[in-house]
């Protein structure tokens, strides 16, 4: 993109701003909250500058404006919901940087089997699982030359060249999706989740628990994973052959990979401490001393823990360092800086609930349909959008929707989240989408085609599972 064109495109939210803040078709306050909003979409859409550097426009924009405090919305850059992702990303850099990760990978792989479609279901299995803990980008970035190998050694043993670009492509596909779909079963698993822990906790006082929503989840994550492979394996993709040698390859990889390491066993031990104290707090909440254990607390633990265990008897270096600080994710965390601060103005300012009215007023009351409108809302603009920035904007509408119409709020809010996490048609929709597709073996019609059955299916299956269960779990 040119210089010019460049100018043009970042003009616009800023203009778009000025000349809302002009219009009194609501008191001025709200419109020049609206008026940023519409700023910071158009910037986020736009992918010209860092998410995180549009994120602090409230930082700037809000104490000038006289719509909050600069240590109010200071404060919230630094609510403990962001540590938590803090922590969970740190654990995330060691397991990648000792390994831990690709022998995971591969040994779910070795239990695979020889045909296509296992192979495949292996990968899927291996790419959601990898997902649950470490970012769906780098779970892609790790589980694509895997996959990329697996796809090279069949192609010698396929004669026919359509079975040999469909084992590519659903391959590819497989990795991408499951790394989408993976992430959104645990609170750490994907940023859209962290942005909603942080509203339930600031704005509705309610705590999501890792364990609740696992929980909650991981059936519905189950669902949509053997959904994807019998789409991929049976349906768009079928390779009807069975194949030899793979389990040698794979042999050969894991020999490479030589024994476990101190370092990769103690980094393997902290993620078993973390995720053991993630799902059985409510028990262990139960024991005096640590009745104010929290998920930011554990998070912040394993984190402290890794930059002070050695990484072997022998060495003095830690299991993470000071340069590994570096790695991590600073654009996404002030994402969820500027996210709360631009939810928070919209309460204070009273803005989402002059747009909870104009919803209101147009009839919709049935909540199935609701569900099912949201769902579809998140789905399809999350396409052209950051999904952090789309649920960033839009749970706090939820919230207010809800209850204008006597709902609980998590009742929208949830649905809204997963769905921003089923973008599946495009390239741009998300980074696993991308890395995949920068591997020059798909087109955007395979993508578009494949993703569209999949996005239509997770609008169903997310509208139908909240509506029933959101109830049970989060009453």
């Amino acid at each position: 993109m040119t210089l010019r064109r460049k100018i043009i495109f970042l003009g616009i939210g800023p203009l778009a701003f000025l000349l809302l803040s002009k219009l009194n078709f609501l008191p001025q306050a709200q419109m020049q909250v609206l008026g940023i909003l519409v700023w910071m979409l158009s910037w986020w859409m736009s992918n010209l500058i860092p998410l995180g550097v549009t994120a602090l426009l409230p930082l700037i924009l809000f104490p000038l404006l006289n719509l909050m405090e600069a240590k109010t919305v200071g404060a919230l850059y630094g609510h403990p919901i962001i540590f938590l992702f803090l922590g969970g990303f740190a654990l995330g850099l060691a397991i990648e940087k000792w390994n831990l990760h690709r022998r995971i990978a591969l040994n779910i792989l070795r239990l695979s089997g020889s045909s296509p479609a296992r192979i495949l279901l292996g990968t899927i299995l291996a790419t959601a699982l990898l997902s649950m803990w470490i970012s769906n980008t780098a779970t892609t970035v790790m589980m694509l030359p895997i996959g990329l190998s697996l796809y090279q050694l069949l192609a010698q043993k396929l004669p026919e060249s359509k079975s040999t670009k469909n084992l590519a492509i659903s391959l590819l596909l497989g990795i991408a999706y499951a790394a989408n779909i993976g992430g959104m079963s645990t609170l750490i698993g994907t940023p859209p989740n962290l942005v909603l822990a942080s509203f339930s906790s600031s704005s509705l006082a309610v705590d999501l628990a890792f364990a609740d929503w696992i929980s909650f989840a991981l059936p519905l994550c189950i669902t949509l994973i053997i959904i994807l492979w019998l789409l991929l394996a049976k349906v768009f993709y079928p390779v009807k052959l069975k194949l030899e040698g793979i389990e040698a390859v794979l042999k050969e990889e894991l020999s490479a990979l030589g024994n476990m390491s101190s370092a990769e066993r103690r980094t393997a031990i902290i993620l078993g401490l973390m995720a053991f104290a993630w799902i059985f707090r409510s028990q262990i909440n139960r024991i005096e001393a640590l009745n104010s254990l929290s998920d930011t607390i554990i998070a912040l633990s394993g984190m402290v823990l890794l930059f002070i265990i050695p990484a072997n008897k022998q060495s003095e270096k830690s299991l993470l360092l000071a340069k590994d600080l570096g790695k991590l994710p600073w654009n996404i965390i002030l994402l969820f800086g500027g996210g709360l601060s631009l939810a928070k103005a919209l309460e204070t300012s009273k803005l989402v609930e002059s747009i909870a009215d104009l919803i209101i007023a147009s009839g919709w009351q049935n909540q199935l349909l609701i569900l099912l409108i949201i769902t579809a809302f998140a789905v399809f603009l999350t396409e052209v959008m950051s999904n952090v920035a789309l649920v960033s904007v839009f749970i706090p509408v939820s919230f207010i929707i809800a209850r204008s119409l006597g709902l609980d709020e998590l009742s929208l809010a949830i649905p809204l989240t997963l769905g921003a996490s089923c973008a599946f048609m495009l390239p741009i929709a998300t980074p696993p989408n991308a890395i995949v597709y920068s591997s020059g073996l798909l087109n955007t019609k395979d993508m578009a085609r494949t993703g569209l059955f999949l996005n239509l299916i997770s609008i169903l299956l997310i509208a139908l599972y909240s509506y029933f269960l959101v109830p049970f779990f989060f009453n």
